[in-house]
């Protein structure tokens, strides 16, 4: 009974979607303010990814410590 409601709420959202009117951003893209919302988007994205990168290379500098001590 999950599966069927969750198959229809995702179906349905994709029709809310489709019936989205894309006028803010023509707007923002006729300005030149498109290019400050991806820069911020890019910014996020490459700090999450160092982030992940950093953290990536603590936890494996300890898996090798603790099999080190082993």
């Amino acid at each position: 009974m999950k599966k069927l409601v969750y198959l229809m709420l995702f179906m349905l959202s994709g029709t809310v979607v489709q019936a989205q009117d894309f006028e803010m951003a023509d707007v923002m893209r006729s300005n030149g303010q498109i290019y400050v919302v991806v820069a911020i988007i890019l910014i996020v994205l490459l700090g999450l990814f160092t982030f992940l990168f950093t953290l990536e290379r603590k936890i494996k500098r300890l898996e090798n410590k603790l099999n080190d001590k082993k």
